[in-house]
């Protein structure tokens, strides 16, 4: 008899572009007809991933994500300030994990951080046979709420503050958002599948989902002084967190061409579908969610490979 496959999911970093994502695991889910936990034994998330990915391996649907990102969403991305964008993370954070831990995952998880300091990946992981080493002193979540790992995920500094966290040690450390070490955190989940978890690479099925590209809204649809001043920032941001995530694809393509991997992010051209990742606009936050779901229509045949 075959080995099971052993399937990943891995979601990438993005802000509001988020709800393309969610637009496509909306597609998933009714393929599958299950909760997205009981199908895939991996589930790695970076920033606005980090959100989905730890949500849904707690056992959340699809459609629980997407209300979460329609309430919370457009408040947090429409606040000015770094700490105001901080605080409406962290109320979101909290109102949506209240005080859930890495051992309340019903999947393996990984949710991509970077140290400020060290200036190095931290991923919070929720099982022991994820660890690389150090098994000795691992502790699920390094013993981190959730709340604070996946509010640490979403910390784009300078746009956040950055997210400080004890681990269960007493350490302080200090993190901002994933997106600067991986925005497409595949790569990460394919070498924690076939190292410390052993995973034969013929056995894995690998699903990495996006979350578009898309032309740089205009100066003039922005209108707080505060944002105007920031302007070549964000750019600059999204700039960087896009080549990050073209450049670790390829890299993954290189290495790992030989593991099923179904890839899922389609640049936009058209000047209607302007945005970034501070997008607030429910209307074309929705379009962005249509996008994806066709977008899955273009890779159902091999998604059912995979899955089914």
């Amino acid at each position: 008899m075959a080995e099971k496959p052993f399937r990943v999911l891995s979601l990438d970093g993005g802000g509001a572009k988020g709800f393309y994502t969610l637009g496509i695991l909306r597609e998933i889910e009714g393929l599958i007809g299950c909760p997205i936990h009981e199908r895939f034994d991996l589930i790695f998330g970076t920033s606005t991933g980090a959100i989905i990915a730890s949500m849904l391996a707690l056992g959340k649907s699809v459609e629980e994500v997407h209300e979460t990102y329609t309430k919370h969403v457009p408040t947090v991305m429409r606040k000015s300030t770094p700490g105001e964008k901080s605080k409406a993370l962290a109320e979101l954070a909290d109102e949506v994990y209240e005080d859930a831990a890495f051992t309340d995952m019903k999947t393996k998880v990984g949710i991509v951080t970077t140290r400020w300091v060290e200036e190095r990946p931290m991923i919070f992981k929720g099982d022991i046979a994820q660890a690389h080493g150090r098994h000795g002193t691992f502790v699920p979540g390094f013993g981190v709420k959730v709340s604070d790992a996946v509010q640490a995920s979403c910390s784009a500094y300078p746009f956040f503050n950055r997210k400080t966290v004890t681990t269960a040690q007493g350490d302080h450390v200090e993190l901002i958002d994933g997106g600067f070490c991986a925005n497409n955190p595949a790569l990460y989940a394919i070498a924690e599948a076939t190292q410390p978890l052993n995973v034969a690479p013929e056995n894995l099925r690998v699903v990495s989902l996006g979350v578009g590209s898309y032309p740089a809204p205009k100066m003039n649809v922005i209108s707080k002084s505060y944002w105007i001043n920031l302007i070549p920032s964000v750019k600059l941001a999204q700039k960087m967190f896009e080549i990050n995530t073209q450049s670790l694809d390829q890299l993954r393509g290189i290495l790992y061409k030989h593991i099923p991997t179904v890839r899922i992010n389609r640049a936009y051209t058209e000047p209607t579908m302007a945005a970034d990742m501070f997008e607030h606009d429910l209307a074309k936050l929705n379009v962005l969610r249509q996008r994806g779901a066709q977008c899955y229509a273009e890779h159902e045949g091999k998604l059912k490979e995979f899955l089914t």
